[in-house]
Parts: structure tokens; C-alpha cells; sequence
């Protein structure tokens, strides 16, 4: 892994607005035509999934968490009942938009260069991270996706591979998915009391159900100090009729350094959990 570079505020500024500039070149004069219309919710259910809102992270205030919940339920208003028709591309900050006060973004939980810190709309990671994953349940392509650089927390109890989320930063921080295939698909977003719910819907059945693993993974003691982990992510293609496996697919490679100690043991009391 390259040892990570540390640049100037003025090389760092400079480099925010080429690519702010770029991106929004991209959204409006590109030609792509981006998803943008919604629907009455349709008819089949292709996978969903939920992930839990509030966790216990070591040396995070509950309240980043609360403000957390309250930036999802702003931004998920801009995605519930999004249909993406045969050939539309989903961008995930085009619809969204940048998170303000003034559009009632509160300070949550932001991520910066394996710190946490508090932001504006801080915590819609939690949101792309449920969005990719549901996505490699489908047959949908994901054309722009962003991996974590840094591994913050220990796992405890994970239930989906290392590196299977993406990360986001407005606006070149992007996830964006394209329909390749022939029929709708649309999302269908809450926010209960407990949970952040995500389920991918469409017109048609598919033919075909994915299982999401981990090959390779390592912890790696790096050469210019601390540790990364390693992993690559597949995916196994079944036939739905027959669950019969034919075939596996290469998803996409993690590297990240890791913001702890590999060799502490777990600790109920002191638990972290992501």
C-alpha cells in the first residue's frame, strides 16, 4: 500500500474546485440521462436490507448519531420511489444535493483522513453504504463506487464482507449505478425507530440471486508504519429457479489502513462496532 500524502491547504483547495467544477460539468453537460422521475411503488421486490441506526462507537457522542438519523430522513425524501428506467444512470449527490443547514442538515459524524469528526449531513455514508449493497443484489451496474481509505473501527459481529460499503463526500465523492438492463428498477427508502431500510423494486422478476464474499483478505504491517487491510469482494450469480451456482463475479478490491490495533481483543463494555 502507498504510504498516504499529506498535502497543502492551497494544493487541497485548489484541488476541490477542479473537481467541484468537473463534476458539475459532468451532472449538467454531459449528455448522460440521469434518473430523475419517481413512480408509485412497483409491483416486485428484488432484495432488501436494513442496517441498525444508532451503535455504539468508541469515542463518538450519541448525539453525532441522533443528528445522523435526522440527516437520513432529509435525504432520503429525495430518493424513495426514484425510478431508474432502461438505460438512466442514478447519481447519488446529483439527487441528493449538497447538504446545508438551511435544507435542515444538522452536524453528524464525518470521516476525515481515519478521524472523526463532526459535519454538515455527516453520516449519509450510512445511507451509500446500504445503497451499494443492495445494488450488488441486483443486476444493476455500478459504474462509479468509492472505497474507505481507512479502517476506523474493530469489527464485532459484522455480518457483510470487509469493504463491501462505499463511501461519499459532496460532490465528487459520488456513487453512481447504471440500468443495463431492459426492465425499471426503483428504490424504496425508510427510516423507522431502529433501522435504516433499503429494498430495490421493479416491474419484473429477475432471473438470477447473488451471495456477496471476501477473498484474500489480509492485515498487512505497512513499511512506513501501522497496519492495512486487504481484501478483494466477489460475488456467486444462482439461478433463482433452479439455485443452481453458475458462475462467480469479480466486484472490486479494499485497501485501507487501519485506525487501530489489529491484535487488541474484543471487550463487551468497551465495544466498537461499525
Amino acid at each position: 500500500m502507498k504510504k498516504p500524502i499529506h498535502r497543502s491547504k492551497l494544493r487541497l483547495l485548489a484541488g476541490r474546485l477542479y473537481f467541484t467544477l468537473r463534476r458539475y460539468l459532468y451532472w449538467y453537460f454531459s449528455g448522460v440521462d440521469f434518473a430523475k422521475n419517481f413512480e408509485n411503488p412497483l409491483p416486485i421486490e428484488i432484495f432488501a436490507h436494513k442496517t441498525i441506526l444508532r451503535r455504539k462507537l468508541k469515542d463518538v457522542n450519541m448525539w453525532m448519531q441522533e443528528h445522523k438519523i435526522a440527516n437520513l430522513k432529509i435525504a432520503i425524501k429525495k430518493l424513495d420511489e426514484l425510478v431508474i428506467n432502461p438505460g438512466q444512470t442514478f447519481s447519488y449527490w446529483r439527487q441528493i444535493g449538497k447538504p446545508t443547514r438551511g435544507k435542515g442538515y444538522l452536524d453528524g459524524m464525518v470521516l476525515h483522513n481515519g478521524t472523526v469528526i463532526s459535519g454538515v449531513g455527516g453520516g449519509l455514508c450510512q445511507l451509500s453504504n446500504l445503497l451499494y449493497w443492495i445494488t450488488l443484489h441486483t443486476p444493476l451496474t455500478v459504474i462509479e463506487r468509492w472505497r474507505h481509505g481507512y479502517d476506523v473501527f474493530p469489527d464485532v459481529k459484522r455480518e457483510q464482507p470487509f469493504g463491501s460499503g462505499a463511501t461519499c463526500a459532496y460532490p465528487n465523492i459520488d456513487l453512481q449505478i447504471k440500468n443495463n438492463t431492459p426492465q425499471k428498477f426503483q428504490l424504496a427508502l425508510e427510516v423507522t425507530d431502529e433501522y435504516l431500510i433499503g429494498k430495490w423494486l421493479s416491474d419484473k422478476p429477475i432471473e438470477f440471486k447473488y451471495k456477496i464474499f471476501e477473498k484474500d483478505h489480509e492485515i498487512k504491517n505497512e513499511w512506513f508504519g501501522g497496519y492495512s487491510r486487504n481484501n478483494k469482494i466477489f460475488r456467486k450469480v444462482i439461478d433463482i429457479n433452479t439455485n443452481k451456482e453458475l458462475g462467480e463475479e469479480f466486484i472490486t478490491e479494499n485497501h485501507a489502513l487501519m485506525m487501530y490495533n489489529p491484535l487488541l481483543e474484543y471487550k463487551e463494555k468497551n465495544r466498537a462496532i461499525i
